[in-house]
């Protein structure tokens, strides 16, 4: 499968856990740079309080790879380094050990990939997939707006 096609799914799904975890979206993109081959930007603060944060964190790193494994079938464990390097340094200062970190992160895949799979959500990180493709970069108002329509259009 195309590396475009997979990296826009990628920060979609960036794109899409972050505003579910009540984060604003400055900006995705798929317009690569000397380390990365997109981005999603993510404003400091919270539009709104949720239970947890490192959790929410931690959903939001694994949600790339994710979304592109949900995508092309397996996780592009070398593609998503960078964020799992993220995620363990979080669940280490959670857990206090490996053994109950690597527990920590399986527990949050699991939730991250239940997440992406509600109908409504896996359609907004297609069409912002979608639009990446097209536009190479979104604002994260467009992102937000994308996901707002297709929870709406979701009955």
């Amino acid at each position: 499968m195309d590396q475009k096609i997979l990296t826009a799914y990628h920060e979609a799904g960036h794109a899409v856990m972050a505003l579910l975890m009540g984060r604003s979206v400055q900006k995705v993109s798929i317009i690569p740079s000397q380390n990365r081959l997109g981005v999603c930007s993510i404003q400091k603060g919270r539009a709104k309080q949720v239970q947890d944060k490192l959790e929410a964190e931690m959903l939001i790193l694994l949600a790339g790879m994710a979304a592109e494994g949900r995508k092309s079938g397996r996780y592009n464990v070398a593609g998503a380094s960078q964020d799992l390097r993220a995620v363990e340094k979080l669940a280490i200062s959670r857990s206090g050990n490996t053994r109950q970190a690597e527990k920590l992160i399986h527990k949050a895949l699991d939730k991250t990939q239940h997440l992406l799979s509600n109908q409504a959500t896996w359609k907004a990180v297609k069409v912002i997939a979608s639009e990446l493709l097209k536009n190479e970069s979104i604002s994260g108002r467009a992102a937000k707006h994308h996901l707002t329509l297709a929870r709406s259009n979701q009955s």
